[in-house]
């Protein structure tokens, strides 16, 4: 396939095919990952990490740290008015 530089600002630019966005889900603000090898560049679609709750909970410690004091502190901004 070949594409046409364009000119945007101090920068040249160029269209991502509409199969290549459909096929990796991708939208505006999607990023991806640019690989530079040699006189090529290649495109990757990177996927958003999907976690599970059950994995979170298990990475969490036994005994979470404890912040002395805080409940002592005298309040400020809007919790002032509740």
């Amino acid at each position: 396939m070949r594409q046409t530089l364009r000119k945007a600002g101090g920068s040249l630019v160029m269209t991502i095919p509409k199969t290549f966005i459909e096929q990796n889900k991708l939208s505006e603000g999607s990023q991806v990952e640019l690989v530079l090898s040699g006189k090529k560049l290649v495109i990757e679609a990177t996927q958003k990490p999907k976690y599970r709750l059950a994995d979170l909970l298990a990475e969490m410690p036994a005994e979470l740290p404890q912040a002395e004091g805080w409940d002592t502190l005298p309040d400020v901004g809007e919790e002032q008015n509740k």
